[in-house]
């Protein structure tokens, strides 16, 4: 995958079953959007096959799209919209039909504790409120393939319990669940499998544990550390705040 003449992705290649949590990580521009926006089916100009639920998709039609749920890092919602038309509204993206769509939001937020304010616009919303209505508007539809990207932005600690468990219990029923974050205990503790991507390539795919066998680390970040080969940070540290400290 190239932009600008840059190769993003190298040769990426990458088999993912069914009910297993992924967690996708690596530096920033590492190549994790690029693969999520081709299979999002938002990307175009590719090298390679990008297959999903064993059809390519390229040739298959857009019908896959209703089996997937996204949240992005950054989302843009509809702040005139209430929390009750903004849900309504995005499981009619997916086919669903209005009714179905209204019973299922309306219990949804309820279990997130946001059944007073279903039908209060979004523009008032606090951050962590939004982040709930983001998740619940990715679950709504009951995709088979989810997409996470920091998920837990803005949630309080509380509700990062509620969630994980969430995705255990979805993992449980077959759902395949990619999984970015640079908060590194929380990918270490909820996921199957880790896949680290290093300039557009895989530089590491295992469980935790043979990840770390193979490296011979003690957690998650420490491994990160090691294959990216960033050692610099207790002196970046040092120097930051010696900057700050400065008369």
């Amino acid at each position: 995958m190239n932009y600008s003449g840059k190769l993003v992705l190298k040769g990426l290649n990458l088999e993912v079953k069914r009910g297993q949590i992924i967690g996708y990580i690596g530096p920033n521009g590492a190549g994790k959007s690029t693969t999520v926006r081709i299979l999002l089916g938002l990307q175009q100009g590719y090298g390679g096959t990008a297959r999903l639920f064993g059809e390519d998709i390229r040739t298959s039609g857009v019908a896959y799209k209703s089996r997937i749920g996204y949240v992005p890092e950054t989302a843009e919602v509809y702040d005139m919209l209430t929390a009750h038309e903004y849900l309504v509204f995005s499981g009619g993206c997916y086919g669903m039909d209005e009714q179905r769509a209204e019973r299922k939001a309306r219990l949804l937020m309820d279990q997130f504790g946001l059944a007073d304010v279903f039908d209060t616009r979004l523009s008032s919303f606090s951050k962590g409120m939004r982040q709930k209505v983001l998740i619940i508007s990715s679950l709504l539809h009951n995709p088979d393939l989810l997409f996470f990207d920091e998920p837990l932005s803005g949630l309080d600690a509380n509700s990062v319990l509620v969630f994980k468990e969430i995705l255990a219990k979805l993992a449980v029923q077959g759902k395949t669940i990619f999984y970015s974050s640079h908060i590194m205990d929380i990918v270490e503790k909820i996921s199957h499998r880790i896949v680290l991507l290093y300039d557009g390539q895989i530089a590491a795919d295992g469980t935790f544990e043979e990840l770390k066998a193979q490296n011979k680390e003690g957690s998650l970040e420490e491994i990160f550390n090691q294959l990216t080969g960033f050692h610099q940070h207790a002196q970046i540290a040092e120097d930051f705040v010696s900057i700050v400290e400065e008369v």
